[in-house]
């Protein structure tokens, strides 16, 4: 072996030996990082279980109520899936605005921007579509929706199911 080649050796092994090193310190500063704060906004129930849901049956829907509990207004800035099977509906007295879904699916999802006075509420109606995968859908999913405040807050709901054919 030639000095040239242990040298090209040596430089290859230190190279990636210092982006192992890198990745580790980014790796340990994200984690540090909080990834978003509560927000103001409550919701008396976060969680819903729909059981055992046959996809012959089609849609299943529920609507969570959100609260304002505080003394000023409250933006509802953005809301999100977290897949495409899923949307949600901003309810709000007789109005019902929508769909939301999962971003990067079907083209931008609009924004939300709807202010829920101090003390005030609305709905948020969820819809999970047990035919959206298909037959590789049978089984048990989760699914998220991501509510953010105007100030980064951010509230999630969750959809359980079982889906049969």
């Amino acid at each position: 072996m030639n000095t040239k080649t242990i040298f090209a050796g040596a430089f290859v092994l230190l190279a990636i030996g210092g982006l192992f090193f890198w990745g580790r310190v980014n790796q340990a500063a994200s984690s540090e990082t909080p990834s978003g704060s509560a927000s103001a906004l409550a919701a008396a129930e976060t969680f819903y279980d729909f059981g055992k849901i046959s996809m012959k049956n089609g849609n299943v829907e529920k609507t969570f109520e959100i609260v304002n509990p505080t003394g000023k207004d409250i933006t509802l800035a953005s809301l999100t899936t977290s897949c495409m099977c899923t949307t949600a509906f901003i309810v709000n007295g007789g109005t019902r605005r929508g769909p939301f879904g999962m971003p990067g699916h079907g083209g931008p999802v609009p924004r939300a921007n709807e202010v829920i006075p101090a003390g005030g509420k609305l709905g948020i109606a969820v819809v999970y579509d047990p035919n959206a995968h298909g037959p590789a859908g049978v089984g048990p999913v989760n699914r998220l929706v991501y509510l953010v405040d105007d100030d980064g807050g951010k509230l999630e709901l969750e959809v359980k199911a079982n889906v049969t054919p």
